[in-house]
């Protein structure tokens, strides 16, 4: 698969790095320190022996995010009018066995007040490297930053999100460390080498929400998790560790998520990397002549689990093989048929962006190639440019959280906001073993385990990152555990945040409540 960060920003190389990484090992990290409940830093130390010891004795459990404040709000919204109260504040993470900070997690929590213990989600983005912002002001939290045809200099206006899950659910955004306003305390491999792993960094969220339960004493609500991208991967995991916390988890939402990286980075030679795609560049296609539906797919996605493998297994030697494919190809795609024969019917993502649009001198985004800018170099060979999807929303989304930390919420750090840190996903450890990460057993083990867990994977049709036909066929291998319901995947109109249209917004917020409801049902006796 050709590597869309060569054509991108840095700025956008560590949010794409999770997604579209060619070689990466199994889950690995330190973990002992995130299995044990952390115990609270000596109330008193001995006096220390001289002035360097006492200022390195206090940099150690000094806390430098402010305290955490609690606000009243209201939005009103079509037929309904939501009151809450908004919590902006961090969490500390210690070392188990002195209590030196190692971290502090920032968070928003959005509670609903009320006798009844409502359900509470506690939701995260991916990257490596992003914020929680995407989902909290794009898709899920009480007030939203619309985003479809925005400019980048344009000052950034929320609005009340009608679609927001407070109908249903609590809500902890959760910014992992490094990312946000969470920061880091410790250095070395107390540090970045601790949380920024595969496993470290589900144990320390592991950690995380189950000292914000305890804190909020919300022991008696049923919890979900949410995650968007590598924050759908690691949420299966998430929830699985919690369980060693005391913690279980009724419900995931998986969004645009990667669950088996082995599908992801394959070389060309490899015929299931261009099964994996073709669905989602014939989406795209669909889409941007506004005929696309689900139905639509449908022989395509034949297409691609069969004649179409069946003829990528021939190789590039068999020249039939090769006209068939790409006169299927270039129908599917809508791409210049002597290109696509050129190509031998194997369509990269890169020249996807840049041909789909090509003749009006626009690049698409590898998230939604329907999502565009003008191409810097549009009559050269090759071209360097920012993703217009993350190009595109960095700076509003940014000022936009950052404007809602200090005026609404009444929250201010005295340092940038990272929401898409690139040295995260640069300085991720992988792993070392021949294994490359996936959840499909954590999945597996989740709805087994639990005959009342229920997981929802939602993907955008367009998204060329984490196309949504990977994770179709390998869901379609899991078995049913006594109800085939109780994993759902839907697809929605869209790229990788399809939230930014209004149906796939409203389609997700209703298939959420669906799985909530479900969830949350009474068990019936003999069940």
């Amino acid at each position: 698969m050709t590597n869309p960060r060569s054509h991108v920003s840095r700025h956008g190389a560590a949010f794409l790095l999770a997604l579209i990484v060619a070689s990466v090992g199994a889950a690995g990290g330190p973990s002992a320190w995130a299995q044990h409940r952390d115990r609270a830093a000596p109330a008193a130390a001995a006096p220390a022996v001289n002035g360097a010891a006492a200022h390195a004795a206090s940099a150690s459990t000094e806390r430098k995010l402010p305290a955490d404040t609690t606000t009243d709000q209201t939005i009103e919204l079509p037929g309904r009018t939501l009151n809450f109260r908004a919590t902006a504040g961090s969490i500390p993470l210690n070392n188990a066995d002195d209590g030196a900070l190692l971290a502090e997690v920032a968070y928003v929590a959005y509670v609903v007040p009320g006798d009844v213990p409502r359900p509470v989600t506690f939701v995260f983005n991916g990257g490596p490297g992003a914020a929680s912002a995407y989902l909290d002001l794009g898709a899920v939290g009480p007030w939203r930053l619309p985003l479809a045809h925005f400019s980048i200099s344009e000052p950034p206006k929320l609005i009340a999100n009608a679609e927001t899950w407070l109908d249903f659910t609590d809500l902890v955004f959760i910014d992992p460390p490094g990312t946000g306003y969470s920061r880091i305390a410790a250095s070395g491999d107390e540090g970045r080498g601790r949380f920024w792993s595969v496993d470290g960094d589900a144990e320390a969220l592991a950690v995380v929400i189950r000292k914000w339960i305890e804190q909020a004493g919300r022991q008696q609500s049923l919890k979900f998790i949410a995650g968007e991208s590598y924050g759908g991967f690691r949420a299966p995991k998430v929830a699985h560790l919690l369980k060693d916390q005391g913690v279980g988890i009724r419900g995931l939402v998986m969004i645009s998520p990667v669950i088996d990286f082995a599908n992801l980075g394959e070389p060309r030679h490899v015929p299931m990397a261009w099964v994996n795609r073709l669905p989602s560049m014939a989406a795209a296609a669909l889409d941007a002549k506004g005929q696309y539906s689900r139905e639509a797919l449908r022989d395509v996605e034949r297409y691609a689990a069969g004649d179409y493998l069946l003829d990528l297994m021939k190789g590039e030697r068999d020249a039939a093989a090769v006209a068939r494919i790409s006169a299927r190809v270039a129908a599917f795609t809508g791409l210049d048929p002597a290109l696509v024969q050129k190509l031998a019917g194997r369509i990269d993502t890169a020249t996807f962006q840049r041909e789909l649009h090509r003749a009006q001198g626009l690049i698409g985004s590898a998230y939604d190639p329907n999502v565009t800018a003008y191409d810097p170099n549009p009559t050269s060979p090759t071209s360097h440019y920012s993703d217009p999807v993350l190009g595109g929303t960095r700076a509003p989304m940014t000022t936009a959280m950052t404007d809602l930390y200090e005026h609404v919420l009444n929250w201010r750090v005295d340092r940038p906001y990272e929401l898409l840190n690139e040295d995260v996903g640069s300085h991720w450890n992988w792993g070392n073993r021949q294994a490359r990460p996936q959840v499909v057993d954590d999945l597996r083990s989740d709805l087994a385990e639990d005959a009342q867990v229920r997981v929802l994977v939602v993907h955008g049709a367009n998204d060329l990152v984490a196309p949504y036909f990977a994770d179709q066929l390998l869901l379609d291998q899991v078995p049913i555990y006594g109800s085939a319901d109780r994993l759902k995947l839907a697809v929605y109109p869209g790229g990788h945040m399809f939230y930014d249209r209004d149906v796939s917004r409203r389609a997700l917020h209703d298939d959420a409540a669906a799985l909530f409801a479900a969830a949350t049902k009474p068990v019936a006796k003999g069940e």
